[in-house]
């Protein structure tokens, strides 16, 4: 664990629907429109897509990909304030004592809404934190242009 602090990754997408239907388009219909082709532990490790990705929508809720009998976790939801926020415990790799943070936000902004992502905590992983950083900083970017997508069709 670093004790120097690292800067958050902040992302954001407006979409032209209702912060309600853009908090379901992200977490009930997440499957639809997540690349898992490129952004899976499944992809990373194995080279093959999952199965599906779900998302419990619930505080205490895990969010984890499955491909076939297996299942690889990604979070936990420690927030859930529907349709405004949530926030979920992160895993980056395969400490699980050290997860970062993912916060997404769901704002009205003239007939649409803005949703912003914050992913912070970095300095929690024992090492590779710049790195790990980095990579989120540009991966998060067709993640939330997928999500744009979804929830403007």
């Amino acid at each position: 664990m670093s004790t120097t602090t690292i800067e958050a990754v902040h992302r954001s997408v407006t979409v032209d629907v209702t912060p309600e239907q853009a908090f379901d388009v992200f977490v009930n219909h997440i499957a639809d429109w997540w690349p898992l082709e490129t952004h899976s532990q499944s992809a990373m490790q194995e080279n093959s897509r999952p199965d599906t990705l779900v998302f419990e929508a619930r505080a205490g809720g895990e969010v984890y990909e499955q491909r076939g009998e297996e299942r690889h976790h990604w979070g936990f939801v420690t927030v859930w304030e529907p349709p405004h926020r949530f926030v979920l415990d992160w895993k980056v790799n395969q400490d699980w004592a050290a997860p970062t943070e993912v916060e997404i936000t769901f704002t009205p902004e003239g007939g649409g809404t803005r949703v912003d992502l914050e992913h912070r905590g970095w300095e929690r992983l024992t090492e590779g934190a710049p790195e790990f950083r980095a990579s989120y900083n540009d991966g998060w970017v067709p993640v939330l242009d997928r999500f744009g997508q979804a929830a403007n069709a």
